[in-house]
């Protein structure tokens, strides 16, 4: 039977509706997706470069209150974590965390050569190229490079946003990124109807195959991610703050048991130049509440020992505050990990030496890609070597 353009486009809407049954996408519907290991990442992004000095606090340090007059957590207000070191006390649900061994903290993790640009730094940290090399490629898209070598429609990574991050694009296959998975699914329709309608009049023997393959590659991902969104929604009340949302997001798709491995999400802006401390404390609080709705979500459910949520900023600030109340761009900062399933918890390093600065900026001592191979190797399960194109070694808390 010849199929002409006419009568395909007449009958689409039968076939766009037959996706919302299982029977019909069966064929299409990721057979090639690769098995669960049970481990789930969350990578929260602190976008601008927030100031580490004031999130763990030297509360011993003179030099710290010295070079703060004005900005600085005194060790009354902070959240004690050692005789030391307290945590900001708009994050009290990360000392509760850390009280409940569910915490840890890597200070002091960086780069040699450190850029101070937010975009390029960000795009270092995101492609964890070195300081003076640039790559097209993150380091998470490569995971899915190398974790989905024959997947067609990989879910297996997703982003809570509206544009994808460097970090989630690899070589060879991308990552999704959407904030609704409603909206998403309704997208995936409307882009279908298009090219429908602006394809090519000369192939007309080949609308049977268009067919599949564009509900295959438009439509598909959309379809199993709305279609798992709705499975199993959570029904916790998350706040109703952006982060609180895409948190909820998140939830729901890993109570449904969807495949996916990795999700990106971020929140910001960290860029405090002036009134640092009104901002900051202001996303601490927003950050606070959401990772704490999310994780008792995730524990009455029993699934918080297989999640980690780990959190990076493009550079921590400057040491000294500057004339506005603010910090500057600076270097070095600290990496949070969250889970039920950490082997070592609490503070992983000394704090940052705040006598041995590099005009007036912390000298990093971890370096941040030696992190991703230790959570590409042993939490995600997968060739660390090969995706960083190097032996970074490996830390031992997870």
């Amino acid at each position: 039977m010849i199929i002409n353009r006419k009568n395909f486009i007449r009958t689409s809407s039968l076939a766009v509706a037959s996706m919302l049954f299982p029977n019909f996408l069966d064929a299409l519907t990721l057979p090639e997706a690769i098995a669960m290991n049970g481990k789930t990442l969350i990578i929260l992004q602190l976008s601008g470069g927030n100031d580490g000095l004031n999130t763990i606090i030297p509360v011993k340090n003179d030099i710290y209150y010295k070079s703060r007059n004005q900005i600085s957590i005194k060790e009354n207000d902070a959240l004690l974590m050692t005789d030391e070191a307290g945590i900001n006390p708009n994050l009290k649900f990360f000392k509760t965390l850390y009280d409940n061994g569910e915490l840890a903290v890597m200070n002091n993790v960086g780069y040699p050569e450190p850029n101070k640009s937010h975009f390029r730094s960000m795009d270092i940290w995101q492609t964890a190229s070195d300081s003076n090399e640039f790559k097209n490629s993150g380091w998470l898209g490569r995971y899915l490079d190398e974790a989905c070598h024959e997947c067609q429609n990989p879910t297996q990574a997703i982003e809570i946003d509206d544009l994808l991050s460097l970090a989630m694009k690899g070589e060879t296959k991308n990552a999704i990124a959407f904030k609704d998975p409603k909206k998403l699914f309704d997208n995936s329709q409307e882009i279908l109807y298009k090219k429908l309608n602006t394809g090519n009049q000369d192939h007309e023997h080949d609308l049977t195959s268009y067919l599949y393959n564009t509900l295959g590659n438009a439509i598909n991902n959309s379809e199993y991610i709305f279609s798992e969104s709705r499975a199993k929604p959570t029904d916790k009340i998350y706040p109703a703050t952006q982060i609180g949302k895409d948190f909820k997001t998140i939830a729901s798709l890993i109570k449904s048991d969807i495949n996916t491995q990795v999700y990106y999400l971020s929140v910001g802006s960290f860029d405090t130049h002036t009134n640092q401390n009104q901002k900051q404390n202001q996303l601490f609080k927003n950050i606070n509440e959401a990772v704490e709705v999310f994780t008792n979500d995730m524990k009455e459910n029993g699934k918080f020992r297989d999640i980690m949520i780990m959190t990076f900023s493009e550079f921590g600030r400057r040491v000294a505050q500057n004339a506005s109340n603010g910090t500057d761009h600076g270097t070095a900062n600290q990496m949070f990990f969250i889970s039920g399933g950490l082997k070592k918890k609490g503070l992983l390093n000394p704090l940052p030496d705040l006598t041995n600065l590099k005009d007036g900026d912390l000298i990093y001592t971890e370096d941040f890609r030696k992190v991703y191979a230790t959570v590409l190797k042993r939490w995600l399960n997968t060739n660390d070597k090969k995706i960083l194109g190097k032996d970074n070694g490996y830390y031992d808390f997870i």
